[in-house]
């Protein structure tokens, strides 16, 4: 659906404005549809084939078009009408609708079952009446129009006809009352965000932030595709967020999408907007209104005009204005039934939803802004009711202003529908801020790969056999089965391997397209499994994205994608304004080249007129040669136009100005070893030593001065024993990071060795954020030297090292382990026209790079915080590594030798070259 609030008007067609809701949707299309679909497609034209027959005048898929105006709204519609039939006085408008359930029966019964179908030919009764029609055209005095919807029997292909009766008028009056409205809910929504009111995230902004809201709005108004960089802890949250609710009040979007790629940070976003938007009262008891840094604390008190974003009113608000948020949870999330199986036949919260919505009185989470939307909240809501939590969600979703969830709801085949397919969702109109962008290009890699096992594959096969489904099925997945169990491990698939493979998905997919099956039955791993490949195949034929077909291990097949970067630039642009953040966009060429924005963005295609000869005398200037020069000034305009739109088109760096970092690193690199794969196990006496030499001089130089924002949040005031906080002060520690798992543990032995006195803890294979967060709290208190691994969530996410370890070492580079997938990517790049040396840096140098940059930027998060960093390995004196590093960690000293170590640590100069790129 298409609409302009401001001339109160909307265009969709009608199959659309016939099924249209803001409740829960019929879920048996997509996938599960497509053999429904082709059987339809075989029943139309057979009757097609009997209608031309019987009466050899019969007209088919007559286009019809036609405005209807209803409360204040003119409504196009656009549809096509199956089949229209000429008798005397009388023209028949003739729809058929392929049905499941037997036929005949009763008339009754199926109007209840399919009223999209009564109000659809409705619509084309109403629209043939209307003069301006090409099927109006013919209904003068001496024609009636009636109209007759045919369902047929999709098994059988019975057939039962149902005349369309004047009460039948009600399906489409009540599809009227609903598109109006969703458009009045809108304008409503528009005018709640022009009046929008809301808090600074900062109470009392710290320097380099009093700039940053002027800075990125100049950007965003010349280069709507803003990279923004700024360090961690700067607050790029509360950034993101009032520049959202700015561009939103100003009228510049429908909507903002926030999306992150973890559900913590998406949790906090949630708290960080409430803070800002809710009523004075409530904002007082929020301590979350700002996500990072020591100035974490909700602002008191109501809004004023020194807002940056409040002074355009001109007035000091009162109290906020509420902003539609919603936060979109995973599909299974959702769930209140035991097992998560999303199959209409076995669960009773999807089985007649559609009725009962109307009485459910669930229209209260989006008729009401501030009912909470809480998780807890809508599942206990969707078990009252008797309704799918997760059709709440999909309802609410359009009529509100905010959306925050994971990158999936707009990059990943499999789960952008919820979002693309909301009724009003215009990309052109939305604004898409994606925090944490650096794990934007792998995130859709993945999104993008699939996996194969063939212990699955016979898993199926026998649920299959148990159901007994249609031979054909059957028969196909044996093959695969039989292709997948043959398979031997290699780091590639041969051509005719590759052939066959994709032969074989490309028959189970026609035939699981082709077959109606029991999903009920066959139970949601194995309906998953089989509804994988329809997908992939699809995904195939849409897009030519590179990718790996190879076997990790024998009897497995995969699908690697090696680079997203096409998918993601072609979505980016599909937005009015973006704005990717993160902490390390570093280097932006990479950065830029991996989302798919390097080069110049597709333009379509341009009518030139051919060139007129310019005269060389006024006096030649006739008619016909003037209208030939301004058709030639008018296509250089045009070209003008095109090339602003290029250039607006592509991404603008902006850095936050952070002038509390200056001189926050004390860097070093450390050339006295080599951490190569091939040349690391030389080197692990020094490197251990060198970790004792770090403790003993934090030890030294006495614990570091936590800021406020780096305070565990419990800390005991009193009692008999020590706060975390004071255990931390009588044992400082230093922070290990560690490019693998087994390089850790090599040292952890060496340390065993030469130093047994030191503790040491070794980040242990966990992935809940809380465990983590234990441990590293536990760690600071108990140990000398926390052992890391680059890349890992510990050494992204936890923020709790900031101000609380001041001295650190990373040892080499975290380069990507060397594998197939790798080997592919590198000679997919090379292919692409890089240089081999261009090739590695892509590939290899600059993820790896990436993880060291994103490590220290946790260790100085606010203003006063110090750290000492040793780069232990002269890799990173080389120009090729050294120029990947961020500006803060560039400006170090070269030591060469243990003396030139000792000075560093006890802060004596050292006549070492400055570190350079």
């Amino acid at each position: 659906m298409l609409f302009d609030l401001d001339q109160r008007t909307a265009s969709l067609s009608v199959g659309e404005f016939s099924s249209f809701t803001t409740g829960p949707r019929d879920s048996t299309g997509g996938a599960q549809g497509l053999w429904r679909a082709q059987l339809g497609t075989h029943w139309h034209n057979a009757l097609r084939e009997q209608a031309t027959a019987e009466r050899p005048e019969t007209e088919f898929e007559i286009p019809i078009t036609g405005r209807i105006v209803h409360h204040g709204w003119t409504l196009t519609l656009t549809g096509r009408i199956d089949q229209l039939l000429r008798e005397r006085e009388t023209i028949t408008l003739r729809e058929i609708k392929t049905v499941t359930r037997d036929l005949p029966t009763d008339e009754t019964e199926l109007r209840a079952a399919y009223p999209d179908y009564f109000a659809q030919l409705a619509a084309y009764l109403v629209l043939a009446r209307a003069p301006a029609n090409p099927v109006g055209r013919l209904l003068d005095d001496q024609y009636s129009v009636r109209g007759e919807l045919v369902f047929v029997e999709v098994a059988s292909g019975l057939a039962q006809t149902v005349p369309l009766t004047p009460a039948d008028d009600t399906f489409f009056r009540v599809q009227l009352a609903r598109v109006a409205e969703f458009l009045d809910l809108r304008l409503r929504a528009r005018e709640r965000l022009r009046h929008l009111t809301f808090r600074p995230a900062f109470a009392v902004p710290r320097p380099g932030q009093e700039t940053t809201q002027a800075d990125l709005t100049a950007t965003f108004e010349r280069h709507p595709l803003v990279l923004f960089e700024a360090p961690t802890g700067f607050g790029k949250t509360g950034v993101l967020l009032e520049f959202a609710l700015g561009q939103l009040r100003g009228g510049h979007f429908d909507r903002a999408l926030y999306l992150t790629s973890k559900s913590t940070g998406q949790i906090q976003v949630v708290r960080t907007l409430s803070g800002m938007t809710a009523a004075p009262s409530a904002a007082v008891e929020r301590a979350t209104c700002k996500v990072e840094g020591p100035n974490a604390r909700s602002p008191s008190g109501p809004p004023t005009s020194t807002s940056p974003f409040n002074s355009a009113t001109g007035v000091a608000a009162t109290a906020a204005t509420p902003v539609a948020v919603w936060h979109v949870r995973n599909k299974s999330e959702h769930c209140i039934n035991a097992t998560f199986h999303c199959v209409r036949d076995v669960c009773s919260h999807l089985v007649d939803a559609e009725a009962r919505w109307a009485t459910s009185g669930l229209a209260r989470f989006y008729l009401d802004e501030k009912h909470p939307r809480d998780l807890d909240t809508l599942r206990a809501a969707g078990r009252a009711a008797r309704i799918c939590p997760y059709e709440i969600t999909r309802a609410a979703l359009a009529f509100n202003d905010v959306w925050i969830g994971d990158y999936n709801y707009v990059f990943a085949p499999r789960n952008r529908g919820l979002f693309f397919e909301q009724p009003g969702f215009d990309p052109a109109r939305t604004l898409l801020l994606l925090d944490e962008a650096h794990n934007l290009p792998s995130r859709v890699a993945d999104a993008y790969s699939h996996a194969f096992r063939a212990n699955d594959a016979f898993a199926v096969r026998d649920e299959l056999h148990r159901t007994r489904p249609h031979a054909s099925l059957v028969h196909a997945w044996g093959h695969w089965c039989h292709f997948l169990d043959h398979l031997r491990s290699a780091h590639s698939l041969t051509a005719d391997q590759e052939d066959d493979a994709r032969d074989l998905l490309g028959e189970v997919a026609k035939q699981v397209a082709s077959v109606p099956l029991d999903l009920a039955t066959l139970g949601p791993q194995v309906a998953d499994l089989l509804w994988q490949i329809p997908s992939l195949v699809d995904e195939l034929a849409a897009s030519d994205l590179p990718r790996l077909w190879w076997t990790p291990q024998d009897r497995e097949l995969a699908l690697t994608c090696l680079d997203a970067a096409p998918a993601i630039g072609a979505t980016l642009r599909e937005f009015g304004g973006v704005v990717l953040a993160s902490a390390t966009l570093t280097p932006i060429d990479g950065f830029a080249a991996a989302c798919g924005l390097q080069g110049e963005a597709p333009v379509p295609p341009q009518k030139t007129p051919p060139a007129a000869t310019t005269p060389e005398r006024l006096g030649e200037l006739n008619k016909r040669t003037t209208k030939k020069l301004f058709r030639q000034l008018t296509s250089a305009a045009e070209l003008l136009r095109v090339e602003e739109a290029r250039e607006a088109s592509q991404p603008t760096l902006l850095r936050a100005h952070t002038p509390w970092r200056d001189g926050s690193y004390d860097i070093a690199c450390d050339v006295r070893v080599d951490t190569t794969f091939q040349h690391r196990t030389h080197h692990y006496t020094t490197t251990a030593a060198t970790i004792a030499s770090l403790h003993r001089a934090a030890r030294a130089a006495g614990p570091a001065t936590p800021s406020a924002a780096s305070i565990p949040a419990a800390v005991p005031s009193s009692g008999s024993q020590p706060s975390t906080l004071a255990s931390q002060l009588l044992c400082p520690s230093v922070a290990v990071f560690f490019p693998s798992y087994a390089y850790a543990d090599a040292i952890l032995r060496e340390i065993a060795t030469i130093a047994p006195e030191l503790r040491v803890a070794l980040q242990p294979r966990i992935r809940d954020l809380a465990a983590q967060s234990a441990w590293v709290e536990e760690s600071l208190r108990d140990s000398q030297a926390l052992f890391l691994v680059l890349g890992s969530s510990f050494a992204e996410s936890i923020d709790a090292l900031g101000g609380r370890v001041s001295h650190a070492l990373v040892v080499g580079p975290a380069l990507p382990e060397v594998n197939p997938v790798q080997h592919a990517r590198l000679a997919e790049a090379t292919r692409a026209g890089l240089s081999r040396d261009a090739a590695f840096r892509r590939v290899y140098q600059i993820p790896g790079m990436t993880k060291v940059n994103q490590a220290l930027g946790r260790l100085v998060r606010a203003p006063g915080q110090h750290a000492k960093v040793l780069l232990h390995c002269r890799r990173f004196v080389e120009p090729s590594y050294a120029s990947l590093l961020a500006p803060d960690y560039r400006n170090g000293v070269i030591l060469r030798s243990d003396a030139d170590l000792a000075a560093w640590l006890a802060g004596s100069a050292t006549p070492a070259r400055p570190v350079q790129p």
